[in-house]
């Protein structure tokens, strides 16, 4: 289960990547091939919705290789 603030409205990589405990390449292959996010401008980072983070949490198991939380 994902907790957030109901205030917050997007989420950058790296919240995601803390929020879920998917790595980063993980996070950006599936937001590619399920096109979830969108391409901050002038930066090569991908923002998430409240939707988007939850479909990303579904989908897609904690990394086994990441460090434990």
């Amino acid at each position: 289960m994902v907790r957030v603030k109901s205030s917050q409205k997007v989420f950058t990589e790296e919240e995601v990547t803390t929020l879920t405990g998917i790595c980063t390449e993980h996070l950006r292959g599936l937001a590619q091939n399920k096109h979830l996010g969108t391409l901050a401008a002038g930066a090569s980072k991908l923002l998430f919705s409240q939707s988007d983070l939850m479909i990303v949490n579904l989908l897609h198991p904690r990394c086994q290789h990441e460090n434990p939380f």
